[in-house]
Formats: C-alpha cells, sequence, structure tokens
C-alpha cells in the first residue's frame, strides 16, 4: 500500500530566511559562515579550518541526496543573500512515514534571532503539509542545553535519553536526547510558531 509519503527537495522562502537545497556554488558562504569551531561544538566536525573542508562536506551532503539518504538545506539571509548555516532531513523511514529534523548549525552572527525559529517552522510545515509525515524527530546532545529549551520552545514532545547513541568529537561518548511532533500535533504548534514570528515582527518594527 502506498504510504503517501513522498520527499520533495524544494526551496522554502520565509521573511528570515530562505532555505536551498545544497549546491556547489554555496561552498565559498558555507566557508566563511562556518569557521567557527563553537557553532559545530555538539556536531560531528568542528566546523572548516579550509575551503577543502567546505569543498568535502558539501560533496557529502550532495551525494547523500542524490542517494536518498538525507536532504541538506543551507540557510540564506534573504537581504544580502548570505550563507547563515545549514539544517536537513535525515533518517527517513518513508515507509512509517517519518524523518529527522536535524544535524543543524548556524552561525554565531545568527543565533538568538528568529532565523533558527522561521527555518524550523518551514521545514516541520514542508514536512507535514507537503510530504505528509506522520512524525518527525529531533534529538540533540545531553550537553546542549541551549538545543533543549530551543526543540522544546518549538513544541516538540521529550521521550527519553538514547545513551552512548554516538561518538561525538574527541571520541566522546554522546547521549542524545530524543523529541517529536508528530502529525495532529502540528496544528497547534503550527500556530504557535506563527504568533511567534509575528511578535518578533512587531517588536522590531516598533523598535525602529
Amino acid at each position: 500500500m502506498d504510504s503517501g509519503f513522498e520527499i520533495h527537495y524544494d526551496r522554502l522562502v520565509g521573511k528570515h530566511v530562505r532555505l536551498e537545497p545544497i549546491h556547489q556554488a554555496h561552498v565559498p558562504g558555507l566557508f566563511d559562515v562556518g569557521q567557527h569551531a563553537e557553532d559545530w561544538a555538539y556536531l560531528p566536525i568542528a566546523g572548516f579550518s579550509c575551503i577543502r573542508d567546505a569543498e568535502e562536506w558539501t560533496a557529502n551532503a550532495i551525494d547523500l541526496a542524490h542517494s536518498g539518504q538525507q536532504y541538506t538545506y543551507v540557510l540564506i539571509e534573504p537581504l544580502h543573500q548570505q550563507v547563515m548555516g545549514s539544517t536537513r532531513y535525515l533518517n527517513i523511514r518513508a515507509k512509517h512515514r517519518g524523518l529527522e529534523v536535524g544535524y543543524s548549525w548556524l552561525g554565531h552572527q545568527f543565533q538568538r534571532t528568529p532565523v533558527n525559529t522561521e527555518a524550523k517552522f518551514l521545514l516541520l510545515k514542508h514536512a507535514f503539509e507537503v510530504m505528509h509525515a506522520i512524525r518527525v524527530e529531533l534529538k540533540t546532545d545531553s550537553r546542549n542545553l541551549r538545543s533543549q529549551l530551543a526543540i522544546e520552545r518549538l513544541g516538540a514532545t521529550r521521550e527519553g535519553v538514547l545513551r552512548n547513541h554516538m561518538i561525538a568529537q574527541n571520541h566522546y561518548y554522546r547521549d542524545s536526547i530524543l523529541y517529536s511532533i508528530i502529525d495532529e500535533d502540528w496544528p497547534d504548534l503550527k500556530l504557535s510558531l506563527k504568533q511567534r514570528l509575528l511578535a518578533y515582527i512587531q517588536s522590531t518594527t516598533l523598535a525602529q
């Protein structure tokens, strides 16, 4: 039986961020914003130390998309067309209409802005409303309290701890905190996220 789930690797456009399927043309921008190890502290690598690192990372992401394993997006600042970071769909389970949003990183100058919230909003909306997912997972390092709070502010449900789930940088045995959002959660979460983004726009307008 057809599950109704289908990957659509499309450009996603918001007010504060545009998500583009990764391409070799993004390499210079990724390198420029991806050289700060602190922005990658809980990810598999510690950022880009040379342009070759960014080239190889991008080529790998493109290969994974071509093979249908992961779909990486580059976050673009709409006004100045500046690369801000990256995120992806991964751990795709088409038969069960599920996937994960993860491997997300954002340049430090774009953190604590609405960019992350809007990027997650666009990815969740696309997953539930276009690809017809019934479950989206998010995971984060148990040491990364800021990420846990951000995921909880989205409205995701914390499901538990995956012990020794990954071997992270410096051979650290990482415990991962698992969260989920399911299709029946999405209408209320969608409204809440839209209200948060609108409130930010209104506060910015009043401050000008």
